[in-house]
């Protein structure tokens, strides 16, 4: 996830309240899954949507809130009946029909609408929609990464369109006035900001990579192009997961798209069609590719339990790029990385403007706050792999990864995970890296 995450971070007003160390507080209940009908217009940018919301409730339970973003919701239901419900500060809160005793589940059945002016991306002109963070944006849900649920996405959308999003491809539906409904259902709880879907009147080319099905979309690139543009990836896929000592599981899309620097989701990476060409132009240009490949482990497998330690996904996704140019271009394409990362931190601290990875709220980061997390993030990481030697940084980073797969972690746990691997306390180093701003080198 790049920059225009950053973009919607400073505008959104999300669910970033955890204090230093700790995962976000209790909602007061676990969603278990969502099922949402999407129809978007394309061009009118404009979606139209209908959620239906299973949960449990972890505490005797009078109300949810869900995260809703610009969308207006039309009527909300439990068992049929209309539930009162209000809309402020980009949420909804809704009043249950009756409370609900701690461990008892129910479902709401949310109807609403909207022209988003983020998180869902419209370009009419392609007859293409596509989302980036954040969810909310599209349906309504709880936006922050400690949340985890399977999804069932449908998309109904002009013929002719070709789709693509989380989850396992159903078969489409025609409906009888001509449009297709696209679905797919995401059967391993995942957090909700890797949500998503791709649809355009694309071209396409797809590749069996042992057990997993590559799929590349583009409206501009034909199929012989986007095999070249893609060349790469079953080798990422299998360098990552020996890395992360878990295999790649499902299928895999990568879609070029109007314009994004970047979007992870489950199962599936979008990049700009501009991109596209760059990776023609030069077969080496393929980090970003690298970067959304590894968010399929440290992202959306392993996630950080609060933004506040969102250097977990981003400073893990960018040190894994680079760990993977090493593995594909050599050793001075990962130093090539390493320097520009102690280049940009050097310049953080010379206009006093490090900060400790680990931040007190993520409410509106600045252009600096995000270097940290992503380029700093990165940068403690190599730090740490020579602290360790190769054996011990590459077991302990296995091991952790294992140890949270489909959890939400905290620094600490990701400290504890390398103590383990290294026999010893690791604590004077994430004093001074993690939980700090940190030392100017000598």
């Amino acid at each position: 996830m790049i920059v225009r995450m950053w973009t919607c971070l400073l505008a959104l007003p999300l669910l970033l309240c955890a204090a230093v160390g700790h995962a976000a507080p209790a909602r007061g209940f676990d969603v278990l899954d969502y099922n949402v009908a999407l129809v978007p217009d394309i061009a009118g940018k404009r979606v139209q949507g209908t959620l239906v919301m299973h949960f449990r409730a972890e505490q005797r339970l009078h109300a949810l809130t869900l995260d809703s973003g610009a969308l207006t919701i039309a009527s909300v239901q439990q068992d049929g009946r209309a539930l009162p419900f209000e809309q402020r500060d980009s949420r909804v809160h809704i009043t249950l029909a009756a409370p609900l005793p701690a461990g008892d589940t129910s479902s709401v059945r949310i109807v609403y609408a909207g022209a988003p002016a983020f998180g869902l991306e419209f370009a009419p002109e392609r007859a293409e929609v596509y989302t980036v963070f954040s969810t909310s944006q599209w349906m309504p849900s709880v936006d922050a990464p400690d949340e985890r649920a399977r999804l069932a996405l449908s998309v109904t959308l002009p013929p002719g369109l070709l789709a693509t999003g989380t989850g396992r491809a159903l078969p489409t539906r025609t409906l009888a006035d001509g449009r297709v409904e696209h679905r797919w259902e995401l059967d391993t709880p995942m957090p909700g900001y890797v949500y998503g879907f791709a649809a355009g009147r694309y071209q396409h080319a797809e590749q069996q990579h042992g057990p997993i099905a590559l799929r590349f979309l583009s409206a501009d690139r034909n199929p012989a192009q986007l095999q070249r543009v893609f060349a790469r990836t079953g080798d990422m896929l299998d360098y990552f997961a020996a890395r992360a000592g878990i295999p790649y599981q499902g299928d895999y899309a990568q879609v070029l798209v109007s314009s994004t620097i970047g979007q992870e989701m489950a199962g599936l990476s979008l990049m700009s069609e501009d991109y596209g060409q760059g990776v023609l132009d030069d077969p080496d240009n393929i980090a970003l590719m690298a970067h959304e490949a590894a968010h399929q482990w440290w992202g959306n497998r392993v996630t950080c339990a609060s933004w506040e330690h969102f250097w977990l996904n981003e400073g893990m996704a960018n040190f894994m790029t680079a760990a993977y140019l090493q593995h594909a271009q050599g050793e001075a394409a990962y130093q090539a990385q390493v320097q520009g990362w102690r280049t940009r931190l050097e310049a953080l601290r010379a206009k006093g403007a490090d900060h400790a990875l680990v931040y007190a709220n993520w409410d509106a980061p600045t252009g600096d706050d995000r270097a940290v997390v992503y380029r700093k993030g990165a940068y403690v990481l190599h730090l740490l792999r020579g602290e360790l030697g190769e054996a011990v940084f590459w077991r302990g980073l296995r091991d952790y990864t294992r140890t949270y797969d489909g959890r939400s972690v905290v620094s600490a746990d990701f400290q504890r995970a390398m103590e383990k691997a290294a026999g010893r306390s690791l604590q004077p180093f994430f004093d001074e890296w993690v939980y700090t701003a940190g030392a100017a080198e000598g």
